[in-house]
């Protein structure tokens, strides 16, 4: 088991851009072990550019980024999941021509630390039960709640020690956001950390145990879900539509 405050993620001042387009303005931020963290923010905020910059999918044009205390700045990103770094998409990037054991099959990884224990089909339908039920069909034919879910399982399946999640309720039913929360949830006493970018304060605020509220690529708040609910004019500055 982890140890209780040990720094797993640590962003440094970074600055991103997407073209000549400036995204994220010296955006700073920490994960340690055994957390959930959330980036909040409105829609255009630099929540996801952040989980995409430290996933080098949009690498950052400078500052730091570091995993474990390793700098994984400048690592391509197809090297970042076997550092122990696991990602879901807003967009449920699954293979629809795949059925759901043939998704979880291919995201499958043997974990860097041998003593811990990995995920693997019974501990991931373990906490997916709709998941084992559905394991023979096309991942195509399932509903939007169920590819999520799916998703978050293929990146399980790489035994990472942190799990980012971009924007995960995008475009689901009440129930099905329900459902995956007590899911993510799980997770903390199964030794994932997560950083979750997501607009739904109210799903964030029920999992996570720190936040960082996000506007125009900067940091406009850092703290607990206690202190940001008793600062409403900063709720209504930063998150209300």
């Amino acid at each position: 088991m982890m140890k209780e405050n040990k720094t797993m993620l640590q962003v440094m001042e970074i600055h991103t851009f997407y073209g000549l387009s400036h995204i994220l303005f010296g955006i700073s931020l920490e994960v340690r072990a055994g957390e959930i963290v959330a980036l909040l923010g409105r829609n255009g905020a630099g929540k996801s550019t952040t989980i995409r910059s430290i996933a080098g999918l949009t690498p950052s044009a400078s500052g730091k980024i570091f995993f474990l205390g390793e700098d994984i700045t400048r690592i391509p990103a197809y090297e970042i999941p076997r550092k122990g770094i696991g990602l879901s998409f807003s967009e449920r990037r699954v293979f629809g021509n795949l059925t759901v054991r043939e998704n979880l099959e291919i995201g499958r990884r043997l974990p860097l630390n041998k003593n811990v224990q990995h995920w693997d089909l019974a501990r991931v339908y373990d906490l997916f039960p709709d998941l084992k039920r559905l394991e023979l069909q096309w991942a195509r034919s399932l509903s939007g709640g169920q590819q999520q879910m799916l998703s978050v399982a293929k990146a399980l399946m790489g035994n990472p020690e942190l799990l980012l999640l971009d924007e995960p309720t995008t475009g689901l039913s009440p129930l099905a956001c329900e459902i995956l929360g007590k899911q993510i949830g799980r997770l903390k006493d199964e030794g994932v950390s997560v950083l979750l970018a997501e607009q739904d304060v109210s799903f964030a605020m029920d999992l996570g145990d720190r936040c960082y509220i996000l506007d125009t690529g900067e940091v406009r708040f850092q703290g607990t879900f206690d202190e940001l609910s008793r600062n409403q004019q900063l709720v209504k500055e930063y998150l209300t539509v």
